[in-house]
């Protein structure tokens, strides 16, 4: 059967399908690939363990109670209202094939499924930042924690139905606040927590004191790939249709990667005087970062916009802001997703068009600009309270930090007794 004679509503499940299985690449295996490739050896396949291992209890998490707690209906007042949804939906009930689901056009459990996949890569994007010294039984204790207290809470403000800051979803609530894809429920909640978490865990062992290059960067090149193509789902994808919202997401994500890709290399040329392969790879993740939140809300010309504001300002986190402050985020996840997400929200206020998604006039009316501020400082104090209380309660628990020993052996060997390459 030709595409075109698929049902509207058919070709969108299909599309949002496919989706799903391109942001399941993105975190397995591209993110253990581009994260894999920048740490030294031997500690490659303790990011294998992690971006799979999370993305498993993710999805898990999701089914069992995760989704229902993010689009479900709020209990009747309180605090909790304000936090979580109700638990109508736990292990999926009552979202079969036909039924309908957050969005009319696409079955409940298509979309279920889809939201799955942003809700397991979201903690995975954090263990970059304490990389090679964060053991993983630490990691795993974590990021279930933090699922639930930062990412279901954040998820159910912006997207949920009776969400506190939600913007298309509902209606009646006081301001509103647009993330098409994901800018600050994933790229903000995981970036600021990121910034918190490696301040807690502390520096690697010879941090600033040895050079701690990436073992492969071809690797990394590779990752970087798979992360591009897989962000197509990401941010095309959240459209939830085969439609022109779709294919202007998918207009504005390319545009905006290849722009911060250049615009990166050209400041590192200036600033260094070399443009380094790192240095791409990290401008066309700051791009496909910046502009999530404004993907399907925004001109071709202001995603170029958007890629240069990611391509300059992430380089001037991850190159100038962290060496003066000397914090160990290793893999630069704040300064590429926290300080990403962080413009590319602001951005899509600023630069949201209602000529391309009628729904974005809607929100200008109702003082977006207003709802996108107040969203964005809830988001970070939010992110970074809860993460500290999380962090300190896994240390005084199981501990956060792997020990000495384990640190300098690698924690291939010391967390899964395997080495990513055989030396023999």
């Amino acid at each position: 059967m030709l595409i075109s004679a698929i049902p509207a509503a058919a070709a969108d499940n299909v599309w949002v399908m496919v989706s799903t299985a391109l942001v399941l690449m993105m975190c397995i295996p591209g993110l253990f690939l581009f994260y894999g490739g920048l740490v030294r050896s031997k500690n490659v396949l303790s990011i294998a363990a992690q971006c799979l291992a999370l993305t498993a209890m993710g999805i898990l998490m999701w089914w069992a109670f995760g989704y229902s707690l993010v689009f479900g209906k709020s209990y009747a007042g309180g605090f909790l209202g304000h936090l979580f949804g109700g638990s109508e939906h736990f292990g999926f009930a009552g979202l079969g094939a036909d039924s309908s689901g957050y969005d009319a056009r696409i079955s409940g459990a298509t979309f279920g499924l889809f939201q799955a996949m942003f809700a397991a890569i979201t903690p995975a994007l954090i263990i970059g930042a304490v990389a090679e010294r964060m053991k993983f039984s630490a990691v795993m204790l974590f990021s279930f924690l933090w699922t639930i207290l930062v990412y279901y809470p954040v998820a159910h403000a912006v997207w949920g139905a009776t969400g506190d800051f939600s913007g298309i979803a509902n209606a009646d609530s006081a301001f509103k606040a647009a993330d098409f894809a994901g800018g600050i429920v994933v790229h903000m909640t995981s970036g600021w927590s990121a910034l918190m978490l490696c301040w807690l865990v502390g520096p690697r062992a010879g941090f600033g004191k040895r050079p701690m290059t990436p073992h492969s960067m071809v690797l990394c090149v590779i990752g970087t790939g798979l992360l591009w193509a897989g962000w197509y789902g990401f941010n095309a994808g959240s459209a939830l249709a085969a439609d022109g919202i779709a294919l202007q997401a998918f207009l504005t994500t390319t545009l905006g990667a290849a722009t911060a890709t250049l615009a990166w290399a050209v400041v590192e040329k200036a600033h260094r005087g070399k443009i380094s392969v790192l240095g791409l790879c990290s401008g066309a993740i700051a791009g496909l970062a910046t502009v999530t939140n404004a993907a399907g809300f925004v001109s071709a010309g202001s995603a170029v916009i958007i890629g240069l504001l990611a391509g300059t300002l992430s380089y001037w986190a991850c190159s100038v802001l962290k060496p003066k402050f000397g914090y160990d985020d290793a893999l630069d996840t704040f300064g590429v997703h926290g300080v990403g997400g962080t413009i590319g929200a602001l951005a899509t206020a600023l630069l949201m068009s209602a000529e391309v998604n009628p729904a974005g006039g809607a929100l200008i009316s109702k003082g977006l600009l207003t709802g996108q501020l107040i969203a964005i400082v809830a988001c970070i104090v939010f992110s970074l309270i809860m993460t500290w209380i999380i962090a300190k309660l896994v240390a005084a628990t199981i501990g956060l930090r792997a020990s000495e020993e384990a640190e300098a052996q690698g924690l291939d060997i010391a967390d899964h007794g395997e080495e990513g390459y055989n030396h023999n």
